[in-house]
C-alpha cells in the first residue's frame, strides 16, 4: 500500500490552491488552448487530494469546480445583465449558482478518490483518470448537459490531439488528467513507478508529432464557400426600427454570393417568413432557384399551431417550396430555446425574445451542394460531438462539410467566441471533416480536417468571408462508436477503470 505523503496544507492555503487549480482549467482553454496549464491545474487538484479525507477532497474539488466553470462561462452574465436588464448581483449570482451546480461532478470524484486511493501508484493512476473521465461525462450529458469548457478542449493543438479521433474530447482530457496525475505524485510521492510513467509518458509526448495519426477520412471534390458575418449588435437585433438594414445587409450579400455554397448566420433573418414584407421570401427562394449557387440561411420558422423552430434553410437551383432544404436545431439551450420546470419566473424577469421551441431530429439529413453534402448545426449543437456523430452511421448520406451557424452576440466582445471556435476545432479532428462558421459577431471561418483554421474574417466587423473547403467522406472510430452507442463506451470504460482500481489484490 502506497504511503501517503506526511506533508499537509494549511486549509486555507489548500483552499486558495484549489481556487487556482480551476483558474488555470479555465486559461487553458482560450483565447488559445494552452494544455500545459490544464496539466498544470490537474496536477495540483490530485496532490490536494492524496492529502485531503474525502469530506475536505469534497470542499477543495467544489472550489476548483466553481473557479474553472465560472472562469470559463462568465460570459454569461452579459447577456442577463446588459441584454436582459436583470439585476447585476442577480445576473451574477445565477452564474454562480450554475457554476457551483456543475462542480458537484468534479468534487464528487475528488471525494471518492481520496476515499478509494492507496493501493500503489498505477492503480491510483487508474482511479484518478477514470474518475475524472466520469465527472466531465456527467456534466456533458445530465440535466441536457452543458460540457463548455471541458478540459479535452486545452490539447487541441496539443499531442492529444492524435486521441480525438479515437477517443474523443473526453478521452483526450481523462489522458490530460493522467498526466497531471503522474507529476503530482513524482512532486510528493516520487517512487519507481512514477518516475517509470513519467519517462513514458515524456517518451510518448516527444513522438507524438511525427506519429500524427491516420487518415481515416479520403478528400472529395471540394467546395466554394462564402461566408457572412453581419456584426449585428444583440440590442439590436430584433429592433424594428433597425431590422430594415440588417436584412438589406445580409439579401445583398447573399445575392452577390458567386461560390457554389453562401451561408447565413443563426437567425439572420430575425422574424418568420410570415412576418417578411411581402414577396421578399419568395423572392429569396427564385433567386436561389434560377442561380447556380445554394445558400443556408439562419431563420426562425413555425407557428402558434405547430409551434417554432430555431432553423436554417436551404435554398439552392431548382429548389421551390417545398423542395426547400429545412435544418430544426436539436439540442435547445436552457432558458433561451425551452423553459425548464419552474424557472418560468426567472424567464419573465429578462426582457429577452425568449421562448419554447420544438426539437428537431437527431440524425438530420444533408443538404446536397453539387457533389458535397452538407451537414449543418446551429449554435453551441457542435458541443455535442456524439450527437454530431450520428449522422455518419449512414456513411453514403454523411455530411462530406460540417457548417455551424451561431450568434454569439448574445456574450458581447468575450473569450465565448474563441472558445466557441476550439470547440468546432476539436469536432472537425474528432469527425476528420472540414468545418466552416457562419457567425454574427465571430468567428467566421474555416476548418480544415485536421483543425487548422484556413480562412478567417476578424470578429466583431461586418464583413464576408471567401474560402474554398476540401470535403471528406470515410469513418473515424470515434464517429462508427459515437455514432451508435453515444457516450456509453467511456462511460463503460471509466467505470470500468474504477472497479479495477478498486478490486482485491490475490491473496
Amino acid at each position: 500500500m502506497a504511503e501517503r505523503t506526511p506533508f499537509r496544507v494549511p486549509a486555507a492555503v489548500g483552499s486558495l490552491l484549489a481556487l487556482g487549480a480551476g483558474g488555470l482549467q479555465a486559461l487553458s482553454l482560450a483565447p488559445e488552448p494552452r494544455g500545459v496549464l490544464q496539466v498544470l491545474g490537474a496536477a495540483l487538484l490530485a496532490a490536494l487530494a492524496m492529502q485531503a479525507a474525502p469530506r475536505r477532497a469534497f470542499v477543495l474539488g467544489a472550489l476548483a469546480g466553481v473557479a474553472w466553470l465560472a472562469g470559463t462561462f462568465w460570459w454569461l452574465f452579459i447577456s442577463m445583465y446588459r441584454y436582459g436588464h436583470l439585476p447585476a448581483w442577480l445576473s451574477a449570482g445565477a452564474v454562480l449558482a450554475l457554476a457551483a451546480a456543475l462542480s458537484l461532478y468534479l468534487a464528487g470524484a475528488m471525494a471518492l478518490f481520496a476515499r478509494w486511493r492507496g493501493r500503489g501508484f498505477g492503480r491510483e493512476l487508474l482511479l484518478w483518470s477514470a474518475l475524472w473521465l466520469l465527472a466531465e461525462l456527467a456534466r456533458a450529458q445530465l440535466l441536457t448537459g452543458f460540457p463548455w469548457g471541458a478540459s479535452g478542449y486545452a490539447h487541441v493543438d496539443g499531442p492529444l490531439a492524435l486521441l480525438a479521433p479515437w477517443l474523443g474530447v473526453h478521452g483526450m482530457g481523462a489522458a490530460g488528467a493522467a498526466l497531471g496525475f503522474v507529476l503530482a505524485r513524482l512532486a510528493l510521492q516520487p517512487s519507481v513507478p512514477a518516475r517509470a510513467a513519467a519517462l513514458g509518458m515524456t517518451a510518448a509526448l516527444a513522438l507524438a508529432p511525427a506519429l500524427r495519426g491516420p487518415d481515416f477520412t479520403r478528400a472529395t471534390g471540394g467546395l466554394s464557400v462564402t461566408l457572412l458575418q453581419g456584426n449585428v449588435p444583440q440590442d439590436e437585433k430584433f429592433d424594428f426600427s433597425r431590422l430594415p438594414q440588417t436584412l438589406d445587409w445580409h439579401l445583398r450579400a447573399l445575392f452577390a454570393s458567386t461560390a457554389e455554397l453562401v451561408i447565413a448566420p443563426e437567425t439572420a433573418i430575425p422574424l418568420l417568413p410570415a412576418q417578411l414584407p411581402q414577396g421578399l421570401w419568395q423572392g429569396l427562394g427564385e433567386h436561389f432557384a434560377r442561380s447556380t449557387t445554394s445558400a443556408l440561411v439562419g431563420v426562425p420558422l413555425g407557428d402558434a399551431d405547430s409551434g417554432y423552430s430555431n432553423s436554417v434553410v436551404g435554398f439552392g437551383p431548382g429548389r421551390r417550396g417545398a423542395e426547400l432544404y429545412r435544418y430544426d436545431k436539436h439540442h435547445l439551450v436552457p432558458f433561451g430555446e425551452f423553459i425548464p420546470w419552474g424557472f418560468r419566473w426567472f424567464v419573465d424577469m429578462m426582457r429577452m425574445p425568449l421562448g419554447d421551441f420544438s426539437r428537431g431530429p437527431l440524425a438530420a439529413p444533408s443538404f446536397a451542394v453539387g457533389s458535397e453534402r452538407v451537414g449543418p448545426n446551429i449554435c453551441y449543437e457542435d458541443l455535442f460531438g456524439e450527437e454530431l456523430a450520428t449522422r455518419f452511421v449512414d456513411a453514403a448520406q454523411a455530411p462530406t462539410v460540417l457548417a455551424n451557424v451561431s450568434n454569439i452576440g448574445w456574450f458581447g466582445e468575450s473569450v465565448a467566441v474563441d472558445q466557441h471556435l476550439q470547440i468546432s476545432r476539436l469536432r472537425t479532428l474528432e469527425l476528420q471533416r472540414p468545418m466552416v462558421r457562419a457567425t454574427n459577431t465571430g468567428a467566421t471561418v474555416a476548418i480544415d480536417h485536421r483543425g487548422q483554421v484556413t480562412h478567417r474574417l476578424a470578429p466583431h466587423v461586418r464583413g464576408v468571408l471567401e474560402a474554398q473547403v476540401q470535403g471528406r467522406e470515410g469513418t473515424t472510430p470515434f464517429a462508427w462508436w459515437a455514432g451508435r452507442l453515444g457516450l456509453l463506451p467511456l462511460w463503460a470504460l471509466g467505470l470500468a477503470g474504477v472497479a479495477w482500481a478498486r478490486r482485491r489484490r490475490p491473496g
